[in-house]
């Protein structure tokens, strides 16, 4: 079978070497890719509906679990708004792992994300993920080089665990040049409805680029498994990074061939006591002597 164009390959990974700005395996233009991702809707709807509709009725463990990764800009929030948003939220659980809570710090790494994850017919979404206690914990020293390493082969192990107790996992690298995170941390300077989005701490990260993109090498090379792949989505188009990740998300969806959950009740005999409700209702009095 033919590699997704956004798999990743296995082997050492090179971010300047995949660019940022192209539209792999779309060629129609923007006008297009925003209909198309609009005529996704209704499917990707209908797809997750019937998840859902399997979790409630106990007939099936099958999940999605979609991580969302990518540095400052780089579009985990509008992947949200606009591909996750176009499906039913009672059917949704979104989590953004922020600084570890004392409590957290307490206890294994993966700890808070288990706690996370998505019950039976939900799909699950992280914004920001387990990755964060091997990308930030590398860069910013908080954990030994050892303590990292052995992180690399714990995440293997736990979404191989997750694959193999039925949750599809869609991993995918909102990757973004240093030029348009820029732009749009400047668009968020310039426009005061913006500003609640913006973080001077942005900054000291995007001071330390090349080793967050070294720190993202190592993690993608180290953990981009048959179980669990890594997609790098090119995502300095905005339009692009939306229908590419939603496209992902619906083959995933797909690869499930979900179905509605079976009746477990007497539908007939449901339908013959509601039809016969309407002869077991005696008139009104006001309405005999109309």
């Amino acid at each position: 079978m033919t590699p997704h164009p956004l798999q990743l390959a296995p082997g050492p990974v090179d971010l300047t070497a995949i660019p940022t700005d192209t539209t792999p395996g779309w060629t129609r233009g923007k006008k297009a890719g925003q209909l198309a991702m609009e005529e996704h809707g209704p499917e990707l709807a209908d797809l997750q509906e019937r998840l859902y509709a399997g979790g409630r009725a106990e007939t099936s463990r099958r999940r999605v679990l979609l991580v969302l990764q990518g540095l400052d800009t780089s579009g985990k929030g509008g992947v949200v708004r606009h591909t996750v948003g176009l499906v039913d939220p009672q059917g949704v659980r979104i989590t953004s792992f922020k600084k570890p809570t004392p409590e957290e710090l307490e206890h294994d790494f993966l700890w808070r994300v288990r706690r996370a994850l998505p019950e039976p017919g939900y799909l699950g979404v992280f914004d920001r993920s387990h990755y964060e206690d091997v990308l930030v914990a590398r860069v910013e020293g908080l954990a030994s080089p050892d303590e990292v390493a052995s992180r690399y082969a714990r995440i293997n192990d736990f979404e191989r665990e997750l694959v193999e107790g039925g949750t599809v996992v869609v991993k995918c690298l909102l990757h973004i040049s240093r030029e348009e995170q820029k732009e749009r941390l400047l668009a968020r300077l310039d426009d005061p409805s913006k500003h609640w989005k913006y973080n001077p701490g942005d900054l000291d990260v995007r001071a330390r680029w090349d080793d967050y993109r070294t720190a993202y090498e190592l993690a993608l090379q180290r953990t981009n498994t048959d179980h669990a792949p890594w997609y790098v989505v090119p995502s300095d188009k905005k339009w692009y990074r939306n229908l590419a990740v939603g496209q992902l998300l619906m083959a995933a969806l797909r690869g499930l061939e979900l179905t509605w959950p079976a009746a477990d009740f007497d539908v007939a005999g449901e339908r013959a006591r509601l039809l016969s409700e309407d002869a077991q209702i005696e008139p009104r009095a006001d309405a005999r002597t109309e």
